[in-house]
């Protein structure tokens, strides 16, 4: 049996430590970890039940996509535990040549974050990037989040319709402090949800409630490292009481069918 964290961020160990810090001060919170390289986060679950990780990490501008595709590729290679995802920014001139030469380099996915590129997440712009990888590769999407409207659910729920092959994982319950919103408009979608810095929002009753309707088939177990450690996140999903086709549904199976290949 594999547990599969699915979403999970890695950064350049010379610059780990400052990117912990520029989450958490976006987020104004606390971080489990100080430290966000990939070593960090195998020490991290080292002697934990959890085996693998989709990582990825988030470029901020054009010029980034290229170097942290590269540093993902790199640490997949280097760990044969990790699943990685590229990264793309909307003002990347060249989509489809990068996602091409991500795909020649392994990584098996994309992740987006609207708020942090200041992107909605329907702009035309990134229309281009799920035109590229419709019924190619997944995409996981940072959703949610009560300050902006970048990456409000309804912004996802259009692009689900206008592109029916793409295979989303809508992050943080479908959507990252506004639960209850994601739920109203995802419910009957098509796409994933993970459970990534929700947890400790939620409590064990609305989590379960939540996984129960979205269906346990549509839920992944994702912890957000470094904002969260996996092996707590892990813990609070085991005591939560679901059967053990569930737990490996949640931990595992819906993983494989995000990526679209087995793991583990």
């Amino acid at each position: 049996m594999a547990i599969v964290d699915a979403h999970s961020h890695i950064y350049p160990e010379k610059i780990s430590r400052k990117a912990v810090g520029a989450v958490g001060q976006f987020y104004a919170t606390h971080m489990d970890a100080p430290d966000a390289s990939a070593e960090a986060l195998l020490a991290t679950c080292a002697g934990s039940p959890i085996t693998h990780h989709i990582v990825h990490s988030v470029a901020t501008s054009p010029a980034q996509v290229e170097t942290i595709n590269d540093f993902v590729a790199e640490q997949c290679a280097a760990h044969d535990n990790f699943i990685g995802f590229a990264t793309m920014h909307q003002d990347y001139e060249n989509m489809e040549a990068e996602i091409d030469r991500a795909v020649g380099l392994g990584l098996k996915g994309v992740k987006i974050h609207p708020d942090n590129q200041r992107v909605n997440m329907d702009d035309p712009r990134l229309m281009r990037l799920y035109e590229c990888i419709e019924g190619r590769l997944p995409i996981v999407i940072h959703t949610g989040d009560y300050r902006y409207d970048f990456s409000h659910p309804r912004r996802l729920k259009k692009i689900l319709h206008r592109f029916p092959r793409l295979v989303v994982d809508a992050a943080h319950f479908g959507g990252w402090s506004i639960f209850d919103y994601a739920l109203e408009y995802l419910e009957d979608e098509n796409c994933f949800v993970d459970t990534s810095s929700a947890l400790e929002f939620l409590g064990p009753r609305r989590t379960v409630e939540l996984c129960r309707a979205y269906g346990i088939e549509r839920v992944m177990f994702g912890s957000d490292f470094p904002m969260w450690s996996p092996v707590t996140e892990l813990n609070l999903i085991e005591s939560m009481g679901f059967s053990q086709a569930e737990f490996e549904a949640i931990t595992w199976h819906n993983a494989e069918r995000f990526v679209g290949e087995p793991i583990g």
